[in-house]
């Protein structure tokens, strides 16, 4: 178990690093994204940063500040570009090397640091032996979302994006890179691919979309991507970081997709939309790092993560969504949790599966980026339920509600998102937060936690307090 409780998002909640990249440099976690605003209008508005934890207290992060502005790429001196998804592999000198991409060009960029989170310099792009540009010679697919690593001399570094209908590109490729971190000695061959060339392959239904990511487990490689239907994460194993891929399964879905275990399996528990992340062994076991979306947009996505089952036989088990993520555990049955946390997040009578509905519950905060201000649930309509899992309940016997907006009715409580209501809280209109409780028997255990408002108007949920 954590030394400090951790939750999903396992950030605080007025950040908003999607794409992230996890890895253990010496006893601590770093996170490598890119990163959105609150509110923002358009994917990776800010500059890198960089959080950390220690490997024993997941949920005890620390900001490391930022580690790379956007102006800091020669073509980008006014700013005016956006930095995508990064990835982070340690060379051959020990030095860290930024892989990244900016949103309107179409060669990958390369950044140097000599420690995991401090002020990285431009180092140069990856480039042929001629000098041409990797993305610009003819033939060349644009590069994007950048996945590597380094074994001994050699650095194999994975690209690509394959939107729907798009021909042009054939699905995720690699090239092998000389100890210089930028020269190319051998590719680009596609290793995944697209949906436009997945028909009769393993990878159909699956294929290739974007979010390269590349880890070694147990001495075989495992590609991680995010596939033809955005909110899902997949893998594939090979014995080879050059080819050789089969594909095999999915890791986590950001809607719980596929997940039969108390629900039916094509039912989505939240509103997903893109997916982006990678997987990191800690202390034994391993995690999968993914994001979630807010408020109803793609554009303010927060980093989450779940633990991941990994077989006898090299395969992983689909990761369930939850609210305690990097806890080790269950969360406390006892005690107030604010409502952010919330995994699922869905009106009964339509589980949609992708946002941008009007309508929807969203997660949202006050104030404009960078202040740090709580999250909260806003937009619940009537029917309109917020789950949380897991907790460990003992002898909870009343449960409170802190809750805002122009809205008359109650919020049920039950322990399954079909289960038997097992306590009504009345609630009345207030522009100011106000709490409201009820009696409640929860039985002993292991369980969830499931709020469905039933009233007029809209309320917002903050938290909830249990005793």
């Amino acid at each position: 178990m954590s030394k400090t409780t951790a939750f999903n998002p396992y950030l605080p909640s007025y950040e908003y690093i999607p794409d992230g990249e996890p890895y253990v440099f010496g006893d601590r976690v770093y996170i490598y994204g890119s990163h959105d605003f609150w509110n923002g209008y358009v994917f990776c508005m800010g500059d890198y940063v960089c959080w950390s934890a220690p490997v024993n207290d997941l949920g005890n992060w620390r900001y490391e500040g930022v580690i790379y502005p956007r102006n800091e790429d020669p073509m980008n001196k006014d700013g005016k570009m956006c930095l995508y998804a990064p990835d982070v592999t340690v060379g051959p000198d020990g030095r860290y090397y930024l892989y990244y991409v900016l949103d309107k060009i179409n060669v990958m960029s390369v950044a140097v640091c000599d420690t995991p989170a401090g002020k990285y310099e431009f180092y140069g792009y990856v480039h042929y032996p001629d000098g041409t540009r990797v993305g610009e010679r003819e033939g060349d697919e644009p590069q994007f979302d950048p996945g590597v690593i380094t074994e001994g001399d050699k650095t194999y570094m994975y690209s690509g994006f394959c939107g729907m209908g798009d021909k042009s590109r054939t699905g995720s490729r690699v090239v092998t890179l000389d100890k210089d971190m930028l020269t190319v000695l051998t590719g680009p061959e596609t290793i995944i691919p697209g949906k436009e060339y997945s028909k009769g392959t393993e990878f159909e239904g699956h294929a290739f979309f974007e979010a390269s990511s590349i880890r070694k487990v147990n001495g075989k490689y495992y590609f991680i991507y995010s596939s033809e239907v955005m909110h899902e994460l997949c893998y594939a194993v090979s014995d080879s970081p050059l080819g050789g891929f089969r594909y095999g399964g999915v890791l986590v879905s950001n809607t719980d997709l596929h997940i039969d275990s108390y629900k039916p399996a094509d039912m989505p528990m939240a509103s997903g939309a893109n997916n982006h992340g990678s997987i990191v062994e800690i202390n034994g076991d391993w995690y999968i790092f993914y994001h979630r979306h807010t408020n109803n947009t793609w554009f303010s996505r927060q980093g989450c993560a779940e633990k991941l089952k990994l077989n006898p036989d090299g395969s992983f088990d689909q990761a369930e969504i939850t609210s305690c993520g990097l806890n080790g555990g269950p969360l406390e049955g006892k005690g107030e949790y604010p409502a952010y946390i919330a995994c699922h997040l869905y009106n009964e009578k339509k589980h949609t599966l992708y946002l941008g509905e009007a309508n929807l519950p969203k997660i949202v905060q006050d104030g404009r980026d960078g202040d740090e201000e709580v999250g909260y649930i806003a937009n619940m309509t009537d029917g309109d339920t917020a789950g949380f899992k897991y907790f460990d309940f003992k002898d909870v016997k009343r449960i409170s509600i802190d809750t805002r907006g122009y809205c008359d009715g109650k919020f049920e409580v039950r322990t399954s998102w079909d289960g038997e209501v097992l306590a009504e809280i009345d609630i009345l209109s207030s522009n100011v937060w106000e709490t409201w409780s009820a009696d409640v028997k929860i039985p002993d255990g292991v369980g969830s936690l499931y709020l469905t408002y039933r009233g007029g108007n809209t309320a917002m949920l903050r938290s909830f307090t249990l005793e």
